[in-house]
């Protein structure tokens, strides 16, 4: 259960999330921006919970983040977030004001959502194991390939915007996309950040900020490392 305090509305907030996900770590990095109360409910996906009849009731997809605000049930972390800044407005606002820099945003987070991420998760990479090839490290590659080709984008399109955070110096939805992927890149693909020095720069700003590193993996009730300690 999330710590943060929040009025009773707030406090019905379920979060269907799984520590290694970089879809849930976006919105639960938004969740802590915004203050908002919620209750973490843990999704074992090496275990295929994802697929269970409970689960897929909630996301027929079988994917994770879904949130639960009271009767609405919403899946697909773009669409949770755009929600979240859509009734919480104050709380933290996801988007700037300014339409140019707003148009930023979107589209830095869709090179993360629609470029990036899907290279990468484990539905992917099951398939290419079972009908590809079950060397992992070539599967680590394929998804590798995928990061820095993205990471190649972003960074041309960041370059003329970013300040301390993706589009100046106050974090935005681009920012809640990037840190994730970024994380990812470093931790699990090996990925050579001094190709990148605006994420590199970037990502130095997230280590700074604690809703981000709340929301980091490694800090999750149900990761490994808490499990076992």
């Amino acid at each position: 259960m999330a710590s943060v305090s929040g009025d009773k509305k707030e406090s019905e907030l379920k979060l269907y999330s799984h520590w290694r996900s970089s879809c849930s770590f976006r919105v639960r990095i938004a969740l802590n921006l915004k203050g908002l109360k919620y209750e973490y409910k843990a999704v074992n996906l090496l275990k295929g919970e994802q697929y269970s009849p409970e689960f897929t009731k909630l996301n027929p997809i079988g994917y994770v983040p879904v949130l639960v605000d009271g009767d609405l049930v919403l899946s697909d972390s773009f669409a949770i977030l755009l929600y979240l800044e859509e009734k919480y407005p104050h709380h933290h606002p996801l988007l700037p004001q300014d339409l140019h820099k707003k148009s930023i945003n979107f589209q830095a987070a869709n090179i993360v959502s629609s470029s990036i991420q899907p290279f990468q998760n484990l539905a992917t990479l099951k398939y290419i194991k079972e009908n590809v090839s079950p060397d992992e490290q070539q599967q680590l590659a394929f998804s590798k390939h995928h990061t820095e080709k993205g990471f190649v984008a972003l960074e041309r399109l960041l370059k003329d915007y970013a300040g301390r955070f993706a589009t100046g110096d106050e974090v935005f939805l681009a920012d809640l996309f990037l840190a994730p992927q970024i994380h990812l890149a470093i931790k699990t693909f090996k990925v050579d950040m001094t190709q990148f020095p605006v994420l590199s720069r970037l990502n130095g700003a997230y280590n700074e900020i604690p809703a981000f590193q709340d929301a980091m993996p490694e800090k999750q009730p149900d990761t490994p490392l808490t499990s076992a300690s």
